[in-house]
């Protein structure tokens, strides 16, 4: 497995806010479903409510 950083924006209640998120995962889109699957089930956002601007080894 390889730790990939993800980042991007999401939609927050006031707005668009970044994140950067590391984690381990196959390929880089595994990486990119992890994300997410994280933030669907801890905020409660649906896949267009996260964009994902960016995936770095």
């Amino acid at each position: 497995m390889t730790e990939f950083t993800v980042s991007g924006r999401w939609q927050a209640r006031d707005g668009w806010e970044s994140f950067e998120k590391s984690l381990e995962a196959e390929n880089e889109n595994v990486a990119v479903e992890h994300t997410y699957a994280e933030f669907g089930s801890k905020h409660g956002l649906k896949r267009t409510q996260v964009e994902v601007e960016e995936v770095a080894q």
